[in-house]
């Protein structure tokens, strides 16, 4: 039996950092469907596709293949063979990600995708709608979420870090569009499974959720295994 953790949240809540670090101690494989939403997006903006135009974008998906594979124990995300991991972080393809996610063609072949990896091995996913259509069955299924403040501070920090200009108040407002289109597009929205369990990391540091989740997990695996 394979066991496949969920977990859902809106945009900065901190679900790639924490996911990672649980699948690494847990022995599990991570995967970011994060990651293959923005690989796609990089192919879009590559080709001047407009988040608007869904006949252009049905029609690109049929050219596009995403696979990720593990190199020295790090993620890679390759797009049409080429490596485009340090691509996907940036400002312009998560926008381009989050626009074109809505999109049934979009969703559909990259869903099948990461349903497939989760039937060959124990896996961790994070994303949008994790527990609510791509892994309806997963044994654990978990909301991370976190203020808007706290989201953008985080933001905020990170880019700041990396030396990159930014700004507080824009970051903010990125975030809540960013988070009404997630939560009000017509193809599976993001929202709360019914069996999740919610976690609010605003006033939480990353080990302390790290352990707070993992003790969820091993309290549901032990349910499954009675």
């Amino acid at each position: 039996m394979n066991y496949s953790i969920a977990i859902d949240g809106p945009a900065g809540a901190g679900k790639s950092t924490i996911a990672k670090k649980i699948a690494k101690k847990m022995n599990y494989v991570y995967v970011d469907t994060g990651a293959m939403y923005r690989a796609m997006a990089v192919y879009f903006n590559r080709h001047g596709i407009h988040a608007d135009n869904e006949k252009e974008i049905d029609s690109a998906v049929n050219d596009v293949d995403i696979t990720i594979e593990y190199i020295d124990g790090e993620q890679q995300v390759f797009l049409n063979g080429e490596n485009v991991t340090a691509l996907l972080r940036t400002e312009e393809t998560g926008k381009m990600a989050s626009k074109t996610s809505k999109y049934a063609s979009v969703r559909t072949k990259l869903v099948e995708l990461q349903r497939k990896l989760a039937t060959i091995s124990n896996v961790v996913m994070d994303g949008r709608d994790i527990g609510t259509t791509v892994l309806p069955d997963a044994f654990c299924k978990i909301y991370l979420t976190a203020s808007v403040e706290a989201r953008t501070t985080r933001r905020y920090n990170e880019l700041k870090q990396k030396s990159v200009i930014c700004d507080f108040n824009e970051i903010k407002s990125d975030i809540e569009k960013r988070d009404y289109e997630d939560m009000n597009r017509k193809i599976s929205p993001l929202k709360q499974a019914e069996d999740a369990i919610l976690l609010d990391t605003s006033n939480m540091g990353i080990e302390e959720v790290v352990d707070r989740m993992i003790t969820i997990i091993q309290s549901k695996k032990l349910e499954v295994d009675k």
